[in-house]
Parts: C-alpha cells; sequence; structure tokens
C-alpha cells in the first residue's frame, strides 16, 4: 500500500508560508498536493469566498486541493484526502506550536498515511527573538528573504548556535525545490518550451547538488553511523537500502527531511541493492559517496540481527 507523506510546514505569521505553498502548488507539475490549512492566507486560487471556513475544501485545478480545517478536525480532512493526493502539505498558523502539529500527525492512526517532517520557515528580515523553542521540533529550517538583509550567514550561524546541526536552506520568495520536502512526479519535455518553462527560468529557485550511489548490502550500525553525522548541506535522502541481515532481508526505502528519517520495508520488485540520492547544497560528492562504500558489509550473512534494532526504530 502507497502511503502519503504528511509535511507540516510551520513559521511565525509572515515568515512566507503561505508564499511557500504558493510556489510549491504552482510547480507540482502533475504532483497532487493536499494543502491543509488551519488559519486561512492568501492561497492563490480564485474560490476564496471559503476563506476562513472550517472543513472547506478547494479545487485548484491542477489536481491539487486546499483545506480550511479547524486543527480538531485534522485528521478527519487527513483521511479525506489521503486518496486524493501524492503528498499533503499542513500549513500550521502562525501562532500554532510545530511540536503540537507533528505531534498530532504523528498521533494519526490512519495506516495510509506517515509523517514527513516539519519544515520550520524563519523570517530573515524579521529575525525572531522566541526561536529556540520552535528550532527543537523542526527537521529543516527554511531561511527566508535572505535577499532582504545584508548578512544571511550570521543569521544561519545563530540558528546553529540554537540549534546545532539543524541543516538550513536559505531562500528569497518560499523558492525551494519540491523535492527536498518530497517526490515531485517526472517532468516530461517535448517540443519547443512552454509558457510554465519561461517562468521557471525567469523565477528559478535555489540550485541544488545531487549525489547517486549504487551498491551492496550495507551493514546497519555503519549506515545509521553515518545517517547521524550527515555532511553539512545535505538536505534529504531518498532511496533503498539493503541489508540482507538474517530475518531483514526485505527492501527498505529510506526518507529524510532534513533530520527526519524514515524507513519502508517492501519486497524486492527487481535487483537486490542499495541506491541512494543524496540532495544538498555544496556537497562533497567523493566523500559522500566513501562514506557510504564505507558501510557496505560483504557478508551480511554474518551481522547479528540485534543490531537491525536501530534501524528499526525509524521502521513505519
Amino acid at each position: 500500500m502507497k502511503s502519503i507523506p504528511v509535511v507540516v510546514v510551520a513559521g511565525f505569521l509572515g515568515a512566507g508560508k503561505t508564499t511557500l505553498l504558493n510556489h510549491l502548488l504552482s510547480g507540482s507539475r502533475g504532483t497532487r498536493i493536499g494543502v491543509v490549512v488551519n488559519d486561512f492566507g492568501a492561497i492563490d486560487v480564485d474560490a476564496m469566498s471559503v476563506a476562513g471556513q472550517v472543513d472547506s475544501t478547494v479545487s485548484l485545478g491542477n489536481g491539487c486541493l486546499c483545506c480550511a480545517v479547524d486543527v480538531t478536525e485534522l485528521d478527519a480532512m487527513l483521511a479525506k484526502l489521503d486518496a486524493l493526493v501524492d503528498v499533503i502539505v499542513i500549513e500550521a498558523s502562525g501562532l500554532a506550536e510545530p511540536q503540537a502539529m507533528a505531534r498530532m500527525v504523528l498521533a494519526s492512526e490512519n495506516p495510509r498515511l506517515t509523517y514527513g517532517g516539519t519544515v520550520l520557515l524563519v523570517d530573515a528580515a524579521e529575525f525572531p527573538d522566541d526561536l529556540a523553542r520552535h528550532l527543537r521540533a523542526a527537521d529543516l529550517v527554511v531561511l527566508n528573504k535572505v535577499d532582504r538583509v545584508p548578512d544571511a550567514g550570521a543569521l544561519a550561524a545563530e540558528i546553529d548556535r540554537l540549534e546545532p546541526g539543524v541543516p538550513i536552506v536559505r531562500s528569497s520568495f518560499g523558492r525551494v525545490d519540491p523535492a527536498l520536502l518530497f517526490d515531485p512526479k517526472p517532468r516530461e519535455r517535448t517540443g519547443q518550451l512552454s509558457f510554465e518553462d519561461l517562468l521557471d527560468e525567469e523565477h528559478d529557485h535555489v540550485r541544488y547538488d545531487s549525489v547517486e550511489f549504487v551498491g551492496g548490502a550495507v551493514d546497519p550500525v555503519r549506515l545509521m553511523a553515518f545517517l547521524g553525522a550527515r555532511p553539512k548541506g545535505l538536505y534529504r535522502i531518498k532511496g533503498f537500502v539493503r541489508f540482507d541481515v538474517p530475518g531483514h532481508r526485505q527492501r527498505f526505502g529510506l526518507h529524510t527531511v532534513g533530520g527526519f528519517l524514515r524507513f519502508e520495508r517492501s519486497a524486492w520488485p527487481g535487483p537486490r541493492r542499495t541506491e541512494l540520492v543524496l540532495i544538498g547544497t555544496d556537497l562533497d560528492a567523493d566523500a559522500i559517496r566513501a562514506g557510504l562504500a564505507a558501510c557496505e558489509e560483504p557478508d551480511p550473512n554474518a551481522v547479528d540481527p540485534q543490531s537491525m534494532l536501530e534501524v528499526l526504530r525509524y521502521t513505519a
């Protein structure tokens, strides 16, 4: 059964959450995005007569849905959306606690849904004083409006001081590559450039590096150590892992958003190998591939199955 990732987007009032959502929706490219908003803002759709209503749904005309919902009814709304979309993004109210929103998603008993991490937007131009508490819930921090400040690096350093090691993406106008949050559908391009292609060129988001790794079975302890000490600038890892440890010979799908980590077990449909894509900025591809190669295990039959316990903690 395909699971639908649920990503929480949080941040103080005015940080740019709605702008980021509009960017994701305009660049969905066939990915059906369900947007749940518990504080309806300026989502860029025509049918805004429902703005502010509870449990209301707006079709966005591109296969996406936008819903306004009271947080107490969140699980019921997610249940309505899960069969209609490929990913769900929850925009938390600017007054909402990101920890509480994340707990609500994690508490869902819907087997079709899986928590996809919390993204915290921080306004670089109006850098908040009360940030440390919210940072504790963040899997990925988007430092937005960096075009409006003279030294975004100093602000990023302050965030790292408050929450050491938290991944930080810098952005302007909420332009964040959807691939950092979820898997957009492959884009098909035939013939000449379309208007949307030209629009993308004019309003491009930050460029990210991508590193691919293909290998054999990996040792669970060594892989978890690699994931626990991910290189700076590495925001997303996705793909499949082969452990082949006795009792754990399934395919393990790996998904990370910032510090968030999840494995999903499934049957092998094809070649049994580890295949990962790692996305970030200023990545040292050779060092990353060397680090993953050091995780490979030539004799997985000799690995103690108890060493899989750390992996199973993160298994859906």
